[in-house]
This record gives structure tokens, C-alpha cells and sequence, in this order.
């Protein structure tokens, strides 16, 4: 055969194809550190890049980071304080994003600047915060008088606590006077945002079976007013129902410290003057509160009460940072597994040689 016959099965030479990196892509180079001066400058200006940037370093578990940015929050706090720091949770399907967003961007309206700080349950792979509320407040997150920061919860409560109240001096001293701090709505999270804020929020819908199924009356009690959500369309019928019952059932609590008479009511996002509603009885308890001087009182109590959650922090990190703890713990644990010593037993000796 022809060795110069041109067969269509033979390999032909292909297109040049272009390079996959564009070659005009320059490396990006990493942001340089703000000093603490230019933290707090920008805090105090009221710049939002800067002020997400300095929650960033105090939320950092760096130890470089630390003095940093204890710095910025001893410098922020003479400027904080004048805000009302409002907490919100809910049961899940109660629409607290929907919620907030209606809520925060009437405030806004009415010449407030307003703060959400949303506790997201955290990624288990990178243990950063799923940012899911900042997706779903399409329209407040774009908003030039709101701010979003979603904090991830991690694996320590603890640490949120410490880490979010740091940021509220952060966003007060950058003229935000609203602070939301919404929970992820499970177990000890709400007992957490109670003790850091002036107002309990809590969010409940109706039509979901039993009203008081699965209500723990601990989170009852510690609300300050309870707002049963879509209250709307066919389920206003429901959400009135629900709403009575919920107010005989406040009505057997005992009386509030503060003297104040825990409301419930109804809510829907597509009615404004129930957003307007609940934003007046808001109102109505700051007004109460700071006359009869609970309003002072609780935010004195919150601070004693963060000073020795500090300390148990700081103890319980100290602790199992030191050499020789961890060194004990490596040796006693296969011991404890074996079952030749009890737990309680390896605890004691590491406590009496610590």
C-alpha cells in the first residue's frame, strides 16, 4: 500500500489551544494587616470593610492576634453602649431571616443603623459559620445601613459568647444603634444571646401541630415578648389561636423582675404595621425599663456575669495548653480505656499535680 495515501483515521494535528491560566492574571497578593490605630480609625468613621476586618482579628485564635485586638476593644469601648441590643430565636420554619429582614429594614427606614449578628451553625470541615442568613437577607445585606456578620459557632458556646459581645462594642462604636443577635434556635444557645442583650425575642408559628409541643418553658420565660409568625392568608385564623393560647399560658409564669408584661402577638412580614407593631413594644420596654432602672441593672449584671465566664475560659484554655497537662492526658488515656484506672481517678491525679 501507498505509504503517502491520506487515510481519515490517520492522527491529524489539532488546534493550538490557548493557555487554561490567564496570562494576564496577576497573583494576589495578601492584605496587609491594619495596625490597631487604623482599626479603631476606621471603627469610629463608621467604615464597614474596616470594621468587619477588626471582628475578624478578634475572632482570629492567633496569639499574635490577641493583644491586637484587645487593644482595638479597649479603645472601641468608651464609644459603645448606646444601642438596644435586641436577641432573637425561634423554632425552625418560623422564618427568623425572613423576619429580621422585614424588621431591619424598616429600622433602617426610620434613620436607624442597624447590626445583625447571626450565630451560624458551623462547617464541620473548615469550623467556619455556613453564612446562610447573609444569602437569605438578600436585601438587608445591601443595604447601606445594615451590617451582617453570621459567627460561627464552632464546637464552644463559650466562645461565642465572648467573641460576640466583643463585637457589639466593635458595632456600637461604629454608630450602629441596633444590635439583632439572631441563634441558630438549639439547645443552650438562646440561655447565651439572653445574657448578652437587652430584649428576648421569641419567634413561633402556628398550624405546626401541638402550639406548646416541644416549647421548652425555660425559653418562655426568658422572653420578653413572644410573636407568632405568618400571621397571614389562610393561617391568621390559626396564628390568633395560637396566639391566645400562648398568652394563657405567659399569664401562669410568675411576675417579671422588671415588671414588665410579657406580650404576645401576631406578625406577618407582608403586613408593615405589625413589623411597626412589634417594633413600638420594643420601644415601650426600653422606655420601662430604663425608668424603673432595670435597663441599667441587667446590662451591669451581664457584665459581672461575662467577667467570670472569662475567667473560666481563660482557666479551662490555660489548662490544657500547658506541656506537662497534655503529656499526663497522653499517658493516662490508654490506662482509662483499659479500664486499669477510672476517669475519675486519672482526673484527680492531674489536678493534684497541676
Amino acid at each position: 500500500m501507498d505509504d503517502t495515501f491520506n487515510s481519515a483515521l490517520s492522527v491529524q494535528e489539532g488546534i493550538e489551544q490557548p493557555s487554561e491560566v490567564n496570562p494576564y492574571l496577576t497573583k494576589r497578593q495578601p492584605k496587609r494587616e491594619l495596625t490597631a490605630d487604623e482599626c479603631v480609625e476606621g471603627i469610629l468613621r463608621g467604615d464597614r470593610v474596616v470594621l468587619s476586618r477588626a471582628i475578624t482579628l478578634i475572632e482570629s485564635t492567633k496569639p499574635e492576634h490577641y493583644a491586637k485586638g484587645q487593644e482595638v476593644i479597649e479603645r472601641c469601648l468608651p464609644h459603645s453602649g448606646n444601642s438596644i441590643r435586641i436577641g432573637i430565636t425561634g423554632v425552625p420554619g418560623a422564618g427568623k431571616s425572613t423576619f429580621i429582614e422585614s424588621f431591619g429594614t424598616y429600622l433602617t427606614t426610620q434613620g436607624h443603623k442597624v447590626a445583625v449578628l447571626a450565630i451560624d451553625p458551623s462547617s464541620e470541615r473548615s469550623k467556619g459559620s455556613i453564612l446562610g442568613d447573609k444569602t437569605r437577607m438578600e436585601s438587608l445585606s445591601v443595604n447601606p445601613k445594615a451590617f451582617i456578620r453570621p459567627t460561627p459557632s464552632g464546637l464552644t458556646l463559650g466562645g461565642v459568647a465572648r467573641k460576640t459581645r466583643e463585637t457589639i462594642i466593635l458595632c456600637e462604636a461604629a454608630g450602629f444603634d441596633t444590635i439583632l443577635v439572631e441563634t441558630v434556635g438549639v439547645g443552650q444557645s438562646e440561655t447565651i444571646v439572653k445574657s448578652m442583650t437587652d430584649f428576648f425575642l421569641l419567634l413561633l408559628i402556628a398550624g405546626a401541630g401541638d402550639e406548646l409541643q416541644g416549647i421548652k418553658r425555660g425559653i418562655m420565660e426568658m422572653a420578653d415578648a413572644i410573636v407568632i409568625t405568618k400571621a397571614d392568608g389562610d393561617n391568621q385564623l390559626k396564628a390568633q389561636q395560637a396566639r391566645n393560647q400562648y398568652q394563657s399560658v405567659i399569664n401562669l409564669f410568675p411576675a417579671n423582675d422588671n415588671g414588665w408584661q410579657v406580650p404576645v402577638t401576631t406578625c406577618s412580614v407582608y403586613d408593615q404595621s405589625s413589623i411597626i407593631a412589634v417594633s413600638n413594644l420594643i420601644n415601650r420596654f426600653a422606655e420601662e425599663t430604663r425608668a424603673n432602672g432595670f435597663f441599667h441593672l441587667q446590662r451591669n449584671q451581664q457584665l459581672v456575669k461575662s467577667f467570670y465566664e472569662w475567667i473560666d475560659f481563660s482557666i479551662k484554655s490555660r489548662f490544657y495548653e500547658n506541656t506537662e497537662v497534655k503529656q499526663l492526658i497522653e499517658k493516662l488515656l490508654p490506662q482509662i480505656q483499659s479500664g486499669h484506672i477510672t476517669p475519675y481517678q486519672a482526673g484527680h491525679q492531674i489536678l493534684e499535680n497541676h
